[in-house]
């Protein structure tokens, strides 16, 4: 939820040519939207390892490896977001304002927008592996 949340402010935040507290709250959120991805695959990780339903249930549901491929394209398409936005924190150090294009606030708004529903998407997944859809027949 907390990556969700932080994607869809900065869905809201972008824009061409933001002032200096939407750029800094761009680049705080940012952070909060890495730091929340960090934590949300490491307790993924431990699920499967150790608290769910154990390992083979999760490594033989193609379901499973549809959530793994969807999140690592959402942390492969989230690179581009945050390097603009550490280039962005030079500026913003020496007191001047990032410069955004309409172009690059557009590119920025569409990877958002695909991470969003990268995102919206392994909820649905994780139902239908909760009720066993995808595991192999016994």
């Amino acid at each position: 939820m907390v990556c969700f949340g932080a994607l869809v402010l900065e869905r809201r935040l972008i824009k061409a040519n933001p002032d200096r507290g939407e750029a800094t709250a761009m680049v705080i959120t940012d952070i909060v939207y890495g730091i929340a991805a960090l934590a949300l695959l490491v307790s993924g990780i431990l699920r499967v390892i150790h608290f769910g339903q154990g390992s083979a249930f999760y490594t033989e549901n193609p379901l499973f490896w549809w959530k793994v491929g969807i999140y690592l394209s959402v942390g492969a398409l989230s690179l581009y977001p945050t390097i603009t936005y550490i280039l962005w924190a030079i500026p913003l150090r020496k007191g001047e304002l990032p410069k955004v294009s309409e172009a690059l606030a557009g590119r920025l708004s569409w990877i958002i927008n695909i991470e969003l529903l990268g995102f919206a998407s392994i909820p649905m997944l994780a139902t239908l592996m909760a009720r066993g859809v995808g595991l192999p027949a016994a």
